[in-house]
Order: structure tokens, then sequence, then C-alpha cells
């Protein structure tokens, strides 16, 4: 029996950050709820459409160009005849008209060629450029998508530790075409962080937008608007001081700021309160008062409890790689425990971890069918799920960020010859694995960490597939990375780097059948570049004789 396609077992919830409201400073206006997910950024493959797309109205818009500079040659050409003309005829009008010729040309030019001309001037050259536009809008990316890519930017940076002025130079690690943000776009990134209260962030970028504003850019942004942004958010996380400080900057460029006089008032009450109450209490009390009044800056409260440890692996620090490990890991040929087709023509395999045990295979998927397997998932990329494990259904989320399309082996003879390779060297059952799932990550991609089985309080995860729980895990690297997106296993601090044409292969239940724990992983934001991977989940139906049950729970 073959099973369809299946998603991914949630491995963290969401909580979302509650929003201050009540008596204090006058805060922006927030853009109006998210209504949609992200879709265009989560996919460099759908993405380069857009490319596409802007190269098109890009051509449409010289020819637009064109169109008017011609136009306006035209009429110059004709106001340069008419000036020579004219010229000539006020110096002399009676003498000019005696002339028989004369006196027909100037019936004929006011009363047809103005007219012509008239319509000339007033001929829209703009029409096929806007029909192209309203053609071509139908594929933008709109607000969601933008605040998405903004989004991710912000994750790349908390992720590998990137302050604002390196991502705004755009010194990024293996770029191929570097590119800066403006005061502008610091301002808009700033800008989303705000309406989702991520004052972190809004202080952070607001502040890019200020530095290079006083650097002397040249931008549409105006400093009384970077500063409003940064003195809430400033105030947000706790420090008065400096709200106040650049509030007062904000009215010394605006004496007549309305929310600005407005929060300046407020701040110097709360600090008179404060003031009022250092006289009223002993220094300690007085002390315990103020740290109780003052937010500590920093990223908000994490859902993840293991943040701080996965991203510290992502960037390739923490990496529990002791030389006693090291000694235990090692590279041979394989022969899939002696199966006929690789008995003569092994394959090379190497140890990437110990506990849990993950190999990786080399050399193991051909460029050609690397090409093959894209070709197919592409027209079907669409936002990659998770199994909800309260609803049962599946849902997308914000913890994993890629495009993923399901390709069935009866659908090309590749994709059955890559299923038979992975019974052949794992010697399980595919017949009940779950479809080869093709993930495309792009601005950000990640997959934040999650267990790939389902686990004891999960009992219905796999249920309506009716093959048991997923024992295996297949995953197929499709492309180099230049920077970020490693496979990472906080539980034991193991990181795998993506390498094209190799996949790494690991179970996720012990022969007993239980979960084994330490398998917890997760997809690294790409930094830069690229990934394509492709994944088989296989299940427990199948495996009776082929994986026997250890009367041992975890071994």
């Amino acid at each position: 029996m073959r099973t369809g396609r299946g998603a991914a077992v949630a491995g963290s919830s969401s909580s979302q950050q509650p929003r201050e409201r009540g008596s204090g400073p006058t805060r922006l206006g927030s853009a109006s709820a998210l209504s949609r997910v992200y879709d265009f950024f989560t996919s460099i493959g759908h993405m380069t459409d857009l490319i596409n797309t802007e190269k098109d109205l890009l051509t449409s818009l010289k020819d637009y160009i064109k169109a008017e500079e011609s136009k306006l040659e035209q009429i110059k050409k004709w106001a340069e005849k008419l000036d020579q003309l004219t010229d000539t005829a006020t110096k002399d009008p009676e003498g000019f008209l005696g002339h028989p010729v004369n006196a027909f040309k100037l019936m004929k030019r006011l009363n047809t060629e103005w007219a012509e001309l008239e319509n000339l001037v007033l001929k829209d050259m703009s029409d096929g450029f806007i029909s192209n536009m309203t053609i071509q809008r139908q594929y933008f990316p709109n607000d969601e998508d933008q605040t998405g890519a903004a989004k991710a930017l912000l994750r790349l940076q908390d992720t590998y530790n990137l302050d604002t002025d390196t991502l705004s130079r755009g010194n990024l690690p293996g770029v191929k075409h570097k590119s800066f943000l403006t005061a502008g776009d610091c301002f808009e990134l700033g800008r989303i962080a705000y309406t989702e209260a991520d004052y972190y962030h809004t202080e952070l970028w607001m502040e890019q937008a200020l530095k290079q504003l006083d650097d002397g850019e040249v931008s549409a942004i105006e400093k009384t608007s970077v500063l409003d942004y940064l003195s809430y958010a400033v105030y947000q996380q706790g420090d008065l001081d400096k709200a106040m400080m650049l509030t007062k900057q904000l009215l010394e460029l605006d004496p007549e700021h309305q929310r600005a006089n407005g929060n300046l008032k407020y701040f110097e009450y709360i600090m008179s309160k404060e003031k009022e109450a250092n006289k009223s209490t002993t220094e300690a009390d007085n002390q315990t008062d103020v740290e109780s009044k003052t937010k500590k800056k920093g990223r908000a409260k994490d859902y993840l409890p293991e943040r701080r440890k996965y991203e510290k692996l992502c960037r390739g620090e923490g990496v529990r790689m002791t030389p006693k490990r090291q000694k235990s890991l090692f590279c041979r040929y394989y022969d899939g425990n002696g199966n006929p087709r690789y008995i003569l023509g092994p394959v090379k395999q190497e140890d990437e971890w110990d506990k849990p045990r993950i190999v990786r295979f080399l050399d193991i998927i051909s460029d050609e069918e690397i090409a093959t397997v894209k070709e197919l998932a592409k027209p079907r990329l669409s936002r990659a799920t998770v199994h909800d494990p309260e609803t049962g259904k599946l849902t997308t989320a914000h913890y994993r960020v890629s495009k993923s399309a399901w390709l069935s082996g009866y659908e090309s003879p590749v994709i059955s010859r890559i299923n038979t390779r992975i019974q052949d060297l794992t010697g399980l059952d595919v017949s009940t694995a779950e479809e080869l799932q093709v993930a495309n990550y792009g601005v950000g991609g990640q997959y934040e960490p999650h267990f790939d089985f389902g686990r004891k309080d999960e009992p219905d995860a796999f249920k309506e597939l009716g093959t048991g729980n997923r024992i295996a895990t297949w995953l197929f690297y499709m492309s180099d990375v230049s920077a970020g997106g490693a496979t990472v296993f906080p539980e034991v601090g193991a990181s795998v780097w993506p390498k094209k044409g190799t996949a790494v292969f690991w179970y996720n239940l012990f022969p007993s059948g239980e979960g084994d724990y330490s398998t917890r992983h997760a997809a690294c934001p790409v930094l830069v570049g690229n990934k394509w991977v492709s994944n088989k989940w296989i299940h427990e139906r199948g495996q009776e004789f082929r994986r026997p049950c250890s009367l041992s729970e975890f071994k």
C-alpha cells in the first residue's frame, strides 16, 4: 500500500506577544492584521518569476520613454521651424503677407496644423505601459509579502548575530551581488517591526536610519518621522531618559509636533513621580522600585526554549564534536548490507554523528536527477505545512518558512528510481512511506526545532495514513548554500551542512517504537543563497521484519 502525502509534526507552538494598551505616550498608528500567509518570499523559485516580471516591466517602461521622447522631438522640431518663420514674419508683417503663398500657409497652419499639434500633445503614449502594468500587477507581492520578507531579514539578523550596519552595507559572506539598504529601507524595516510590537528591532533599525540620515544620505524620509518611532520604541523598552532626549531632538526640528509635545509632558510627569518616590523611600527601596519600572532591553521573551542553542549551532558555534566522538566516526564504501545493486558498485558513506546515528551518503543523487525533481516540483510549490496536533489538520506555521511539493513514484521514472535507491540503502520498505517532499527555502527560509515523529501526546498524528509513526528520515541536499541553511540537532549539539548531491539518514524511533527525542532538529535560516532539499519520511508499517522490535525501550 502506498501512502499519500503528509506534513511535519509541529514541534513548537506560538504565543502571541501582547501589545500594551492604556495610559501612556501616544502610540503611532499600526497596520491592520495580516489577512493571509506570506507567500512569495518563502521560495527563491517563485521570486525568480518576479525578477522576470520586473525585467518585462522595465522593457515596457523604456518603450514608453522612447515614445514620449519621439513625441517631444516632433513637437520640438515643429516649434523650431515655426520660431524661424514667425521671427521673419513679425519683422515685416505686411510685406510677409504680401506673398500669397505665405498668406495661404498662415491660414492652413492656424486652421489645420495647430489642431494636429494639439492632438499630438494630447496623445497618450502610456497606453502600452499601463496595459502591461495592469496585467502584471495581479502577480505582484502585496503588503503581507513585504512584511514577510522584512521579518525574514530580522530573523537572519538575530540568528547570525548581524548588526544593522553590516546588513545595511550588504556585507554578508558568500554574496555574488552586493546590495545595500537605504535610510528609507531601514525605516521600513523598523516600521514593520513596530507594527508587530517588536520594539527591540524597531529601535535598532530606526537608529540605523537616523545614522544614515545624519551621515548625509539624501532620502524622502524625514528625521522627525524616524525620531517619532524611535522615541516610542525606546520608551516601551523602559529607557525613559533616552526617550525624553529623542523627543526633545524631534521638537527641535518640529516645535509644533503634536504627539511629541504630548509625549514630552507625559515623560516629564513620570519622571516627577519617580523623584517623589525617591524622597519617600530609602535608597535600597528606591533602587528596587526603579528596577521594577525598567524593562530589560533585548529580544522579546521567546516561545522556543532552545532558541539560543539552536541559533549558535546555525552559526557553527557550540558543536559538541569532541576528540573522543571524532574518533568514533568513520567513512566507508557501503553496499546496502549486501544489496545486489551495490555489491559491485558500493556508495560512499560517512558518519556525521554517533548518538543519534546520522550518516551521510555522498554522490547519491546526480545533477540530472536533481534537475528533474526541481522541474517536476516547481509548478506545484506551495507554502509548506505542518500537522496541527490539536485539530489534526494541515496548517501553515511561522516556524516553518519554505515552499514544498509532493512527488509520487508513478509520475516519473526518476522519482521511482530515487525511491528504490532509498529502500535499497536503508533496508526499509518505502511502499508505506510518504511521497517525496521537495522543499525550497527562500529569504530567511527555515524550519525551527521540531520532531519528525508523532509523540505520545499526539496519538492521532498519522492516523489518517494508517501506516504507523515515522520510523526514519531520509534527506537529500539538492543545492549548495553560500551561507547558512544547516540542519542542526540542538539536543546533542550537532550541525550538518548542506552539500549538493548528498543525503543524510537517521532513525526517529528506537527499535522498540519509542521516539528518540535526541533527533529533534531544525533547518537553519538561509543567509545567502538558495536551498533545495527533498525528503522521504519512512513509516513503521512494513518494517516488522526489516527492523524487528527490541525488548529494551530505548535501544
